[in-house]
């Protein structure tokens, strides 16, 4: 890379999470180009939007790399497309990998860390840890850093409880002791980021993008009733409400665990704007 040029950032899948990368990578200086499959993207300021297909040439110029898309399946989509090209990108140094806490499993209730060993149980975080070893596997042979991001329930502006109280959803269920994390849009964007632009020897890292105060559900559908003016919705005994669940809401259900993210901020040199699920839902209220 010539000296001097700003650093090259290709996003694979310009989706909710990926788009929100995108914009703020090219607040920080970043010369940002995204794949998708949804034209609309294409009015986004600052990231030059291209064909999944046709991404051959941004990712021989790519310093660096973020993946968003889900493992399909025949394993990751990027690397079953891009796998060679990645090995020969001669001015890539960073690869970032958005994948799920859900590979640390059903822990009881009990709390996990960077550190944890993976032990996934449904076929989506099987899946997803699969798709993590390939990721490591890929960035060892290429000789760059990689950092696993392991994201908690997603949630911001148009895509939180807030939105499904609004709507006469939001079910509230009762399932005492059902904890855990979620973490902001925006702050899936900036520790993002602050990733990005450190300067890291090849090696795998592993961070928790998960905020800090696990809550139950219905907790949070009650503050977002709250934050409405709107009466909460009725409690529903969880032996009732699993009746009605698809078979991915009862692998949700069925998994109980608690992500702390201390050591991912520690070392970010990033603090959670939005630490717990209050400051999250009272900011997207704020929002236009």
């Amino acid at each position: 890379m010539t000296a001097g040029m700003a650093p090259r950032l290709l996003i694979f899948g310009l989706g909710y999470s990926g788009t929100a990368i995108g914009l703020a990578a090219a607040a920080a200086g970043f010369a940002v180009t995204g794949t998708s499959r949804d034209s609309s993207h294409a009015g986004v300021p600052g990231i030059a939007l291209i064909p999944f297909e046709q991404a051959g040439a941004a990712l021989a110029e790519a310093t660096h790399i973020v993946a968003t898309a889900a493992p399909g399946e025949a394993g990751d989509p990027v690397l079953a497309r891009y796998g060679e090209a990645i090995a020969t990108a001669e001015g890539l140094r960073w690869i970032g990998y958005l994948s799920s806490t859900g590979v640390y499993g059903d822990r009881g209730g009990d709390w996990v860390d960077e550190a944890s060993v993976p032990a996934p149980r449904s076929r989506r975080a099987t899946a997803r840890r699969e798709a993590e070893l390939q990721w490591q596997a890929a960035a060892a042979a290429r000789g760059v850093a990689l950092d696993l991001i392991r994201l908690a329930g997603i949630y911001g502006p148009g895509r939180s409880v807030l939105d499904e109280v609004r709507a006469g959803g939001g079910r509230r269920i009762d399932k005492p002791g059902h904890a855990f994390g979620r973490i902001h849009r925006d702050d899936i964007a900036g520790g993002t980021v602050a990733a990005m632009r450190q300067e890291l020897p090849p090696g795998v890292r592993v961070l928790n993008f998960n905020d800090d105060l696990p809550a139950e559900p219905a907790t949070v559908v009650e503050a977002a009733a709250r934050l409405l003016g709107l009466p909460p919705p009725p409690l529903i005994p969880f032996e009732t409400a699993v009746k009605a669940m698809s078979p991915i809401g009862r692998s949700f259900w069925n998994e109980s665990r608690r992500v702390r993210g201390a050591e991912t901020q520690r070392m970010l040199g990033y603090r959670w704007r939005y630490p717990t699920f209050r400051e999250g839902l009272l900011a997207i209220l704020g929002s236009p």
